[in-house]
C-alpha cells in the first residue's frame, strides 16, 4: 500500500513538547498519572504556582517529548508536581 507523505505525517504525528494532559489520546495510564498527582500528600506537593512554572520551563527545553524527559525518563508533570524534585539540569 502506497501512502501520501502528508497523511502519514498527519497521522504519526509525533507531539513535541506536549505534556500528558495535552495529548490528545489520553489514555488510561495518564489518568492514573494525573489522580495521582492530585493526591500526593500536601507535605510533599509543589505548590500550585510552581508547579505550573516548572512545567513552563520543561514545555521549551528540547528534551521534552510527549509529556516525557528524555533525558532522565521521566513524566515531567510528576517530577514538577514533588516539592523536593529538581530537573536533571538544574533549569529549575
Amino acid at each position: 500500500m502506497k501512502y501520501n507523505k502528508s497523511e502519514v505525517s498527519v497521522n504519526n504525528r509525533i507531539c513535541k513538547r506536549c505534556l500528558t494532559r495535552e495529548l490528545a489520546e489520553q489514555g488510561e495510564n495518564f489518568q492514573y498519572l494525573r489522580e495521582y498527582i492530585e493526591n500526593l500528600d500536601m507535605d510533599v506537593k509543589a505548590p500550585a504556582e510552581l508547579y505550573e512554572e516548572r512545567l513552563a520551563v520543561c514545555k521549551e527545553c528540547d528534551f521534552l517529548l510527549q509529556g516525557m524527559c528524555r533525558s532522565c525518563g521521566c513524566y515531567v508533570e510528576l517530577r514538577a508536581a514533588v516539592t523536593k524534585n529538581s530537573c536533571p539540569y538544574k533549569r529549575w
